[in-house]
């Protein structure tokens, strides 16, 4: 029997039960959106009365899955007598799932079984692997289970159910049950028993008779009206037994020895509980959080909590200097900055802010030049008084985007040292989807508090004051939050990232390195051709009036090639074009995915249109844009590279967009011809060959692909090869193509529809591509199966260096939710490691080119490519050392070669 005093038992828990019982006992609770939250409230309740009392190492929470089982097929009339399930009920049962998963608990729901043959199956496995069991469950058929090793507990009440209490409960053995339930019958479930034959009367005929088959032999022994309904019961009392049985034999993903219980996500849990407004429990979090013991691993700087703010505003020397005093007396302090501009390049500084702990804040202004502003500080006397604080190594700071402050201090000549933190990029690294990463999202989701807006202190719009225009009583304060929040986000964020090794690997060797060569790469930006621009939006401003004139024809009159008002009339009404998918309000759709689908079957307007819009974007985004970007300073453009964006890890760009110039259209190419290198220099493109392929090969592990990447051999025609059955040689263009499709389409989880619509063939040739495919290279099948079932039951992925993404909807009701969630746990890890590879090449190549190179450039990075501006005499050694380093930057132990193919020229189509 499992008690209190057993270690560990395996428990197994009947969310099921528990999730109905709890919504008819308890008071109706809603939230302020509507949502019902008794049912919620009590299973969650009940688990962390049962984790906290029992502390087991293995466990599971075991639901229904929706929909009939194999019961309704042995019998159609099963659980008929049932009502449907109230509505308030059936919005529960997602939000608890979610939240019982956040709490860190395996969740199993199995299709076609209930959850009695779940619990039933993984309790004889537990038993056979010397596990002692504990089933927590209200459920009486639970019964049939117990043993010597298996009791049950109902967390209700808190009973103990062993087999002495199943006899003096039922008056009948645990092996009894079945039988039991089959001559007692479940109303509830529709299963028939004997007429008025109660619970008494069945203990008595298996006390007599031994079992269901004794008791059915002796039928005609039995007399009186009892023994009639018995007699006429006969033929279907087998069945009644047969659904009444516990299956111990379901196929399931899991051993028991799989169920661990893990840590919970204590960030996206706060986040849960406060939509689902459990403050008891979000207080209980925050007890715990800053007891002594906790408070002493957590943080430097103590309790996050909002409370007591102290903030100064720095005016004179003495204040200065005894703020300085603070800031060498604090083991960590936070810095942020207040500047004129977003463009850290041009940005003048206003102010400083600095934190030393939760609370105590100060603002020192410079530059508040409004009138009547009071008497500040000078920025250079501010600023050699903090210098030797500021260029200190040794002296540990935190900050909110880093990478935009270090430039801005750049600007007044400030080296700025001792970085230990960036808030912005522990939350990301922590979870990268589980809010955004700006400052003012991180209060709300991680401290509950709502910072001061800018637009509140400065204006809206067209009227909003710059920075050194906003009254000190308001812009201290506002600054002043903004250090105290920074410092209060790392007490919250920092001690559970560094709790994970690997994500704390992730973050002191990839992302805050990686932030200082992003922000040299930055500065350094990348010379433009203004005048060549000129000259292509002539060009493309008489291609778009050529197409548009040709759309016209098409259509029988002019219209508005950018108006889906019109062109919903001319397709659907004149042109009389298929209908291929509707808006939320019941009107056909002209989206661009319609257009392309369209244009694929061959209307020749939707293409004309596509191509319009093209043409359009690519003039109103680079040909025009990009001379009005570059730095009058400088002469150069500087992208900003946001490193807190991409779930995935991938970095993206803004100022210009340079992911987004298309490489493969002439207008993109001659876009890339504009891109040139200073005087007595060449542009040198380093591009990773097939990264993510290879990495494919490395994580499915399977022997062709390894074979096909390790022999040096064309992947796409050796894929072509296997598919279509054919030598290498004798592969064809349009085999090499499809087996191109079929590589990456797989890689981003596409289906044989959409490799059918890619490659012009119907879909059950698609699919027979795709069969072939996985036939030729099982590694990958397996890969992507073992990949979605432990997304589903972890709720996230991970790349080869530990970057998770979790994935919200891989449990969604919502079927296509679920496949998109589905495709992304493929995706992501070999989106994510060629993310971390190319950001381990950059750290690398940075440092190389620091301590031996500075004349040459690292000035860009597009998806798997870096440029670099290379002076002339040095091309040849450069493109050999840094060929070396991107190919060394893969993980230990990764099976496959990186390669890296370069090219050199005086733009960068030349050298792409």
């Amino acid at each position: 029997m499992a008690t209190m005093s057993d270690p560990s038992p395996f428990i197994l828990v009947d969310g099921s039960a528990y999730l109905f019982r709890a919504y008819h006992a308890l008071p109706e609770l809603t939230n302020s959106a509507g949502l019902q939250t008794g049912a919620i409230h009590g299973v969650t309740s009940m688990l962390r009365k049962l984790v906290e009392t029992y502390r087991p190492e293995l466990m599971a929470v075991v639901f229904d899955a929706k929909g009939p089982t194999f019961r309704h097929r042995l019998y159609p009339e099963y659980k008929a007598n049932r009502p449907p399930m109230p509505a308030q009920l059936a919005e529960q049962i997602q939000p608890t799932h979610e939240l019982i998963r956040l709490m860190g608990l395996p969740l199993i729901v199995a299709p076609d079984v209930e959850a009695d043959d779940v619990i039933g199956t993984l309790a004889r496995q537990a038993v056979a692997d010397g596990l002692s069991v504990l089933i927590s469950t209200n459920d009486k058929d639970m019964a049939q289970l117990v043993g010597e090793r298996v009791t049950l507990i109902n967390t209700m009440d808190g009973k103990l159910t062993d087999r002495a209490a199943v006899l003096a409960k039922f008056g009948v053995w645990p092996e009894q049950m079945i039988d039991y339930l089959a001559l007692v019958g479940d109303a509830v479930d529709n299963i028939p028993g004997v007429p008025q034959c109660g619970p008494k009367t069945a203990a008595r005929w298996l006390a007599t008779y031994g079992n269901l088959q004794g008791v059915m032999d002796n039928a005609e022994a039995i007399r009186g009206k009892i023994g009639d309904q018995l007699r006429a019961s006969l033929t279907f009392l087998p069945l009644s037994r047969d659904l009444a049985t516990i299956r111990l034999n379901c196929e399931l993903d899991s051993t028991p020895r799989d169920l661990i219980v893990g840590a919970p996500d204590e960030l996206a849990l706060r986040a849960k509980l406060t939509a689902l407004e459990f403050r008891t429990w979000l207080r209980q979090l925050d007890s715990a959080d800053h007891t002594p013991e906790r408070s002493a691993e957590a943080s430097p700087v103590g309790d996050a909590s909002l409370t007591g703010e102290r903030y100064d505003t720095v005016l004179t020397r003495s204040a200065l200097a005894a703020w300085v005093e603070k800031l060498q007396s604090a083991t960590l302090f936070a810095l942020d900055t207040e500047t004129t501009s977003l463009d850290a390049l041009q940005a003048r500084l206003v102010g400083l802010s600095f934190a030393v702990a939760p609370g105590e804040a100060a603002y020192v202004p410079v530059a508040h030049d409004y009138l009547d502003a009071p008497v500040q500080l000078s920025v250079d006397e501010v600023l050699d008084t903090l210098r030797p604080l500021l260029e200190d190594a040794d002296r540990p700071k935190v900050m909110q985007n880093l990478k935009y402050d270090t430039q801005v201090l750049a600007g007044y000549g400030i080296t700025l040292r001792g970085v230990r933190y960036d808030t912005m990029l522990e939350s990301y690294v922590f979870n990268s989807t589980g809010s955004r990463h700006d400052m003012d999202s991180l209060a709300r989701y991680y401290l509950g508090h709502e910072t001061i807006h800018y637009q509140d202190i400065a204006g809206k719009g067209a009227k909003q004051l710059p920075f050194n225009q906003i009254a000190l009583e308001q812009a201290a304060p506002y600054a002043a939050e903004d250090a105290d929040i920074t410092l209060r986000l790392h007490g919250r964020i920092w001690p559970q990232l560094n709790a994970q090794a690997g994500l704390r690997t992730l973050f002191d060797t990839i992302e805050m390195p990686l932030a200082g060569v992003l922000a040299r790469m930055e500065r350094t930006g990348v010379r433009i051709d203004a005048e060549m621009l000129a000259r292509q939006t002539a060009a493309l401003a008489e291609r778009m009036v050529q197409t548009e004139r040709q759309a016209h024809a098409v259509a029988g009159d002019p219209f508005n090639l950018s108006s889906p008002k019109q062109i919903q009339q001319i397709f659907f009404e004149r042109l009389g074009l298929p209908v291929i998918k509707k808006t939320p309000k019941g009107q056909p759709s002209t989206s661009e995915y319609v257009l392309e689908r369209l244009a694929h079957d061959g209307h020749q307007l939707p293409k004309l249109i596509l191509e319009y819009r093209g043409l359009a974007k690519l003039k109103s985004t680079y040909t025009e844009k990009l001379p009005q970007q570059i730095n009058p300073e400088t002469g150069r453009v500087h992208t900003s590279f946001h490193q807190a964006v991409a779930g995935t890890g991938r970095l993206s760009s803004a100022d210009p967009n340079l992911q987004n110039i298309p490489v493969r259209s002439e207008a993109g190419r001659r876009i890339r011809q504009a891109f040139i290198p200073a005087d007595g220099c060449k542009l040198m493109a380093a591009d990773y060959s097939q990264i993510e392929l290879r990495i494919m090969a490395h994580l499915s592990a399977d022997r062709s692909l390894l074979a096909a990447f390790a022999d040096g051999v064309d992947i796409h025609r050796a894929t072509a090869a296997e598919v279509f059955g054919v030598s290498p040689r004798d592969v064809t263009g349009d085999q090499r193509r499809s087996a191109k499709a079929i590589n990456f389409g797989l890689i981003y989880g596409m289906s044989a529809f959409g490799l059918a619509r890619q490659l012009g063939i119907d879909r059950g040739e698609a699919q027979r591509y795709v069969d072939q495919y996985f036939a030729r290279y099982p590694g990958v099948k397996d890969y992507m199966e073992r990949t979605r079932r432990q997304a589903h039951q972890l709720g996230y992925v991970e790349t080869l260096f530990g970057r998770r993404l979790h994935l919200r909807e891989i449990n969604a009701k919502n079927r296509a939710l679920q496949q998109g969630a589905e495709r992304a746990a493929i995706n992501a890890p070999m989106q994510g490691t060629a993310a971390d590879i190319i950001k381990r090449a950059m750290i690398t190549v940075d440092a190389w080119l620091t301590a031996e190179a500075p004349e040459i450039k690292m000035t860009m990075q597009v998806h798997d490519e870096l440029v670099f501006e290379i002076p002339q005499g040095q091309v040849t050694a450069a493109c050999d050392r840094i060929t070396r380093l991107m190919s060394a930057a893969a993980p230990e132990g990764f099976k496959v070669p990186l390669l890296v193919d370069v090219g050199v020229g005086d733009n960068w189509d030349e050298a792409h």
